[in-house]
């Protein structure tokens, strides 16, 4: 279907909430079963800062999904791999929902993370294959709310589930939500992109088409600064729930509660950047936000390793970290796939590798470093921070123009 087809109204309302259902397996994924994390300490005899690896693992499944889901919807449509991420997805949390040691439901978190990738790849696709240009732009963005609304509803959700219910039963909603939208795509999500037998799945074209990717100048500069600066996110979920639930003893619901609140600070603020980039360009936004990112990091590090935020404090700090992040993240993406046109697919998927696997790490380092205050976690997002504004720093300093910003030719 093309912006050219009619397009009932129902029809239309119907593919974009199947579609921004789809996109909000991840984000659920992620963020619902946050308040849990003492429980399942309790339950699998381990401790929170191992827990928290679970959510590391997640975050590089997603990486790693998204390399092998890109050539896949090309070469077969977007329907069957579509399915097989699904189904994927539904054992995985099934078996989680079972799992009687750490190690396995770390394990299980990266298969399941696997899954859902396939469902975020896979809807994103759809919007440019059921709308035209000019309306795909507003259904992506109608997408992006509804992922925005995730962090604030899930942990909210996960809070009062885990208290009225165990840990155990979050991961069965996630299993029957998934199933539902299962039913719904194939009988009410049509096929979109018909299977490409000519699309080479070989590891040597595909490793040919990255490898010119990350020889453009302009993506990797952007993409390590976006990638950087976001890890800051990555190592605070992973951070948040020892930081409020065993650091500040705040309650599970409660924790939910201020999860919401910080997710404000990212998802909304961020909605004004449409209105920034008619006076200034993402360059000059990314300077100042960016600046602000570090210079607040820096004063949260500072004050925590001196023992002077108590609560109010760390949430206000947190909540301009956010705030700044809201602000680089758009445009350094923006910036990172400029150069591409006829190969964004592969730039786009890339993009979110690097992405993930950078924030996996700044995730795993989290963990591996906790110590019963808040000092690691800080210092991973003010480590982290630094990083970009270093990358944009000597991104200054060299040459512009070389090496050439060439467009990647289609594979």
């Amino acid at each position: 279907m093309t912006q050219s087809d009619v397009m009932t109204k129902s029809k239309y309302f119907t593919y974009i909430l199947i579609l921004g259902l789809l996109t909000t397996i991840g984000p659920f994924s992620i963020d619902m079963y946050l308040p849990g994390f003492e429980d399942i300490a309790r339950s699998l005899k381990t401790n929170t800062a191992t827990v928290a690896l679970s959510l590391s693992s997640y975050f590089i499944g997603i990486a790693v999904g998204q390399l092998v889901y890109g050539p896949l919807l090309d070469r077969h449509g977007r329907k069957k791999p579509l399915y097989a991420g699904l189904a994927l997805y539904i054992v995985a949390t099934v078996i989680c929902m079972q799992a009687r040691d750490i190690h396995t439901l770390i394990l299980l978190r990266f298969i399941q993370a696997v899954g859902s990738c396939g469902a975020q790849v896979a809807a994103m696709a759809m919007v440019r294959d059921l709308f035209g240009a000019k309306e795909s732009a507003k259904v992506f963005s109608l997408l992006l709310l509804v992922v925005g609304a995730s962090p604030m509803i899930a942990p909210t959700v996960g809070g009062y589930v885990v208290v009225a219910f165990g840990w155990r039963t979050v991961f069965l909603i996630l299993g029957i939500l998934s199933v539902i939208i299962t039913f719904l795509t194939i009988f009410f999500l049509p096929e979109s992109y018909p299977p490409d037998r000519s699309f080479s799945l070989r590891p040597a074209p595909i490793i040919r088409n990255f490898m010119s990717v990350l020889r453009v100048r302009q993506f990797l500069v952007y993409t390590l600064i976006e990638a950087f600066a976001f890890s800051g996110l990555f190592a605070y979920v992973s951070g948040s729930p020892i930081l409020f639930m065993e650091i500040f003893h705040v309650g599970k619901r409660e924790y939910g509660w201020i999860f919401a609140f910080l997710s404000v600070a990212f998802i909304v603020l961020s909605q004004f950047n449409g209105l920034l980039l008619k006076r200034y360009t993402s360059e000059q936004i990314i300077r100042v936000a960016l600046t602000g990112q570090v210079i607040v990091a820096v004063i949260f590090l500072a004050g925590t390793i001196a023992g002077w935020f108590g609560l109010g404090f760390t949430i206000f700090f947190l909540f301009l970290f956010l705030a700044c992040l809201g602000y680089t993240y758009p445009n350094a993406a923006a910036l990172a796939l400029a150069p591409f046109d006829k190969n964004a697919g592969t730039a786009s998927s890339l993009l979110g590798t690097l992405q993930m696997g950078i924030g996996a790490l700044a995730s795993i380092a989290v963990s591996a470093f906790s110590n019963g205050t808040a000092i690691p976690m800080v210092a991973v997002m003010a480590g982290t921070t630094l990083l970009a504004m270093g990358v944009l720093a000597i991104k200054a300093a060299l040459p512009q123009g070389s090496p050439a910003e060439a467009e990647v030719s289609d594979k």
